[in-house]
């Protein structure tokens, strides 16, 4: 019988909130599992020269992003942990191709600084306000929008092809496309998706702390009324 329920509990659809369930086997958990484990074999692939695969592995781990948040809509399968696990994977595979780009020289230091800030920024501070205060953060649209503009940049960089003339606005040389050097026509998609990172980054800082602030006061009104 405890096996059973053991069972059931891992495979079951209980749920504590609406439509969201305790499972863990589903298929959109799977997917996000996969995406996980296609992290190491890129650095592998990358640092091996393999190029062409490393950069075919990365961006179909990235496309699964879509993928496993589609499914689990459609199949009514949305999980607590598929909350949890999707949004802390983007962030392990952003991080990770932006490391393997720096890597191989093909990202400016201060972009891969920057993307890095955010995403450990937004993984430590969804782990924490999650532990700490029960609050799950909701993406945004426009974070997904950022976040493809910067998967799509990072593929681009990754194959390095084709390499285009700069602008000629400035000299600096950490700033590719803007100087007269040839670079990789990718680096545009990054620069939208940061912009675009740092204006959701702050609307997520500015909806953590709204909501932190109501937690505060929800819990000391409990704890006057016991008074």
């Amino acid at each position: 019988m405890a096996l059973g329920e053991n069972i059931k509990s891992l495979l079951g659809s209980t749920s504590d909130e609406e439509g969201v369930s305790n499972r863990i086997l589903t298929i959109p958990n799977v997917i996000s599992f996969v995406r996980l484990c296609c992290i190491p074999v890129f650095f592998v692939l990358l640092v091996n020269e393999y190029n062409i695969a490393a950069t075919i592995l990365f961006a179909v781990a990235a496309a699964t992003d879509w993928v496993d948040g589609k499914v689990a809509r459609a199949t009514n399968s949305v999980t607590k942990l598929g909350q949890v696990l999707d949004p802390a994977i983007d962030r392990l595979l952003m991080i990770s191709g932006g490391i393997g780009l720096l890597i191989v020289g093909r990202l400016p230091l201060w972009i891969f600084i920057l993307v890095i800030a955010r995403d450990v920024l937004m993984l430590i501070g969804g782990v924490y306000i999650l532990n700490k205060w029960k609050l799950r953060v909701r993406v945004i649209y426009l974070g997904k929008i950022a976040t493809t503009f910067l998967y799509v940049g990072f593929v681009g960089l990754l194959l390095n092809d084709p390499i285009i003339p700069g602008l000629g606005l400035v000299s600096a040389a950490w700033l590719p496309g803007f100087n007269s050097m040839m670079f990789s026509w990718a680096i545009w998609p990054v620069y939208i998706g940061l912009v675009l990172a740092i204006i959701t980054t702050a609307h997520y800082c500015r909806w953590a702390l709204r909501e932190i602030d109501k937690a505060k006061l929800s819990a000391s009104s409990v704890a006057g009324e016991v008074e």
